[in-house]
């Protein structure tokens, strides 16, 4: 008796074992959880518009220019050297632009505004023929502008987030207008301050002409008198000297680039 009842239990145990491996068999399978969505890094472009400040320094030409005055009357003989204003001074100013990029090649539109500290002073020498005397220098200035502009092309090579470019166009100024030439270099920095996409910081160097000479004197650089005494004689500057003022400029740029990237 005891036997039956002990084969009844684990028939009862076993279909139940069995039963319960039926069922959960039956139940759904949990879906694994989906993977992480990972967005990909933006990709810089310089295509966009910018606007920015710049600081640096301007040289105008710094060679001496001499001219040998022929004997005339009233005119001492006797040569003028005319220094050509070759110092320097600071310039700043903003400018604002638009840049394409295709590719790695970007191509745009600058244009700015220049405060530029010009020296209004001239040191004209003249060393008489034949003798000396008294020079005595007369009062003058030049006529530079205290500001320029320039309307500028731009063309490059764009290596991710580092720009090399070649520009030039229209230089211009209150009195003169003339031609402007340069490159520079500039970088996309990672922050984008001011509601910017991107702030670029560069280095740029331009060579400016005017159409028109730097001398406000209407020839008259001062008087002479020979050491032998007698009336002061004026000496006069020649007709026929360069009449371009040119001069470059070296600054340092900060733009804030509006666009996508």
């Amino acid at each position: 008796m005891r036997k039956r009842v002990f084969g009844f239990l684990t028939g009862v145990a076993g279909l139940t074992l069995a039963c319960a491996a039926a069922s959960a068999a039956d139940l759904p399978v949990r879906a694994a959880p989906p993977a992480p969505i990972i967005a990909a890094a933006p990709i810089f472009t310089w295509t966009g518009f910018y606007a920015g400040v710049n600081a640096g320094w301007g040289w105008r030409s710094d060679d001496e220019e001499s001219v040998v005055l022929a004997p005339a009357p009233g005119v001492v003989p006797g040569t003028l050297i005319f220094p050509d204003s070759g110092d320097g001074g600071f310039t700043g100013g903003a400018q604002i632009g638009y840049n394409y990029q295709i590719g790695s090649f970007v191509i745009g539109l600058e244009t700015d505004i220049q405060w530029a500290d010009t020296d209004e002073g001239e040191a004209v020498r003249f060393v008489p023929a034949g003798g000396g005397g008294l020079f005595v220098p007369g009062t003058f200035d030049n006529n530079l502008s205290d500001w320029f502009g320039t309307v500028r092309a731009r063309a490059g090579v764009a290596f991710d987030r580092v720009l090399i470019y070649a520009t030039g166009g229209l230089a211009y100024s209150d009195n003169s207008t003339g031609w402007v030439a340069g490159g520079g270099v500039e970088w996309a920095l990672p922050v984008n301050w001011f509601g910017s996409s991107a702030v670029t910081f560069g280095l740029e160097g331009l060579w400016l002409s005017f159409d028109n000479d730097d001398d406000d004197f209407d020839g008259v650089v001062g008087t002479f008198t020979p050491d032998g005494g007698g009336a002061a004689v004026p000496v006069v500057a020649p007709i026929g000297r360069d009449d371009d003022n040119e001069f470059f400029v070296a600054r340092a740029k900060l733009n804030f680039k509006f666009g996508t990237y």
